[in-house]
């Protein structure tokens, strides 16, 4: 009992963790791309994943964890495809309406379940699917404001699509399968990813900016906000690793909704931004459908937790549906020693 509240712990405060540093890190970009003329995303980017593994490099020197190989192949193949899949989100959002982007985001979660019923054999009941297609219809209300709609975006928003469902299914699905940590993935793989952002980064920036990174003017404002931005990140690539791997990719997504919503509300009420009526009422519709998706996924946690007291006493598995609120039903913490590390950012 005691460990299942320690776990419970955990997950909120990873949840927590997650949308407070993703939420800083989304006002800090904007204030640097949109008030200081840094318009760099993808090359920032691997800036942050390359500050990330310099951090965990020194935590794990301070024994904050252990390093665990994995094999190679695995490591670099997922780090490769985590990197990839940031590209094509980058760059749906240059050939793309802001609206069809916003698009492509909802289509995450629906294409997740889908790629999660066929290959892991996982289900989801009619009150999870009910409570997902709420939430994705309040934040379509709420961000959605144009659907203007190319060939050559629309294939990249699919492949971006494709990769960052195949990326964050594997992110859960390796921690498991091979008893890692999140921290120990995130150690392993983040090279990688910052490796092909790094080579990539400014070819893709300059095509979509017509500006080159390198001739930019770097005054010590735009330095220290790239810093402060870097720093985040750190927080940000831990969190979403560690999210990942304590409840499911569904529900990362979910959280993603969530910060959304709330990147809405600061940017009205902090920058100002342009406020309606209708992205009130989106925000509200989204708000309940998170609400009835906790609410069933603890429901359900319980009634499997009844179900499973009535037979001999195994190892359980998580359930395919992990609530916003609730921790993975059997599974331990193994993050419990760890302080703070780090996964990837996609641009709201």
């Amino acid at each position: 009992m005691g460990e299942k509240t320690s776990f419970q712990l955990g997950v909120v405060g990873a949840l927590f963790l997650s949308v407070a540093s993703s939420v800083s890190i989304v006002i800090c970009n904007k204030a640097l791309m949109s008030n200081l003329g840094f318009p760099f995303a993808t090359t920032l980017t691997s800036w942050h994943l390359m500050v990330t593994f310099a951090a965990l490099h020194v935590a794990l020197r301070f024994n904050f964890f252990e390093n665990k190989p994995i094999d190679i192949k695995t490591v670099i193949l997922f780090g490769i495809l985590n990197g990839v899949s940031i590209g094509f989100l980058n760059l749906s959002l240059g050939f793309n309406s802001i609206g069809f982007y916003q698009m492509t985001k909802l289509a995450i979660i629906p294409f997740t379940v889908l790629l999660e019923t066929i290959f892991l054999k996982k289900k989801f009941s009619r009150n999870i699917k009910f409570s997902l297609l709420i939430l994705l219809l309040g934040v379509g209300i709420a961000s959605i404001t144009d659907l203007q709609l190319n060939f050559v975006g629309t294939i990249l928003s699919l492949l971006a699509i494709v990769t960052t469902c195949v990326g964050q299914i594997l992110t859960n699905t390796i921690q498991k399968r091979l008893n890692i940590s999140s921290t120990q993935l995130l150690y392993q793989s983040a090279p990688f990813q910052a490796a092909i952002l790094f080579v990539t980064g400014p070819m893709v920036d300059q095509f979509l900016t017509k500006k080159n990174v390198f001739a930019h003017k770097y005054s010590n404002v735009v330095l220290g906000f790239i810093l402060l931005s870097c720093l985040i990140a750190v927080s940000v690539n831990f969190s979403t690793f560690l999210v990942i791997g304590k409840t499911s990719p569904v529900t990362y997504q979910v959280l993603g909704h969530l910060k959304t919503c709330l990147v809405l509300g600061f940017g009205y009420t902090l920058l100002h931004d342009p406020f309606t009526s209708r992205n009130i009422v989106g925000i509200l519709v989204a708000i309940v459908g998170m609400g009835l998706y906790s609410f069933f996924c603890t429901h359900e946690t319980k009634r499997k937790q009844l179900g499973d007291h009535s037979s001999i006493p195994q190892v359980r598995e998580k359930d395919s549906s992990t609530p916003l609120l609730a921790g993975k039903d059997g599974y331990q913490d193994k993050e419990n020693h760890e302080s703070k590390k780090l996964s990837k950012i996609s641009l709201v």
